[in-house]
């Protein structure tokens, strides 16, 4: 089974469930079925930070970029709706996953921060007080 992991994948998931469905425990990779697991736990931590530090990112945009709001205004709040979407499905299929929503926050929002202070030219701590007050409200909105 682990060289069928490894040159076809598809065929592997197939007769991996086949096995834990017929309960043969001796024909499971169980090495590379526990990877896999934990690559989905990983998978959607990692869609979980990329969507807050978008959300964030959009909700800088809206509050702070004159120049470009008469044009993108109504874009970046779809964008800011999709990513709330995004977060609260991942979280209500997976409500653990709250924790490490609080736990990445103040990670994110300094990254997306400095990245927006680039985009709006701006120092780094320009846009820190007043945008972690707003972007703190990430779900609820």
């Amino acid at each position: 089974m682990s060289a069928l992991y490894d040159h076809d994948f598809n065929l592997w998931i197939q007769q991996t469930v086949s096995n834990l469905k017929s309960k043969d425990m001796d024909a499971i990779d169980w090495n590379n079925l526990i990877d896999e697991i934990e690559g989905m736990g990983k998978s959607d931590r990692r869609a979980l930070q990329s969507y807050l530090e978008r959300l964030i990112e959009h909700l800088l945009k809206l509050k702070y970029w004159d120049g470009e709001r008469e044009r993108c205004e109504r874009g970046w709040k779809i964008e800011i709706l999709e990513f709330r979407s995004r977060i609260e499905r991942i979280l209500n299929d997976s409500p653990s996953l709250k924790n490490f929503l609080s736990e990445i926050y103040p990670k994110v929002h300094k990254l997306a921060v400095a990245r927006m202070s680039i985009v709006f030219d701006l120092p780094d701590n320009a846009l820190i007080s007043e945008s972690f007050a707003l972007s703190d409200r990430f779900v609820e909105e």
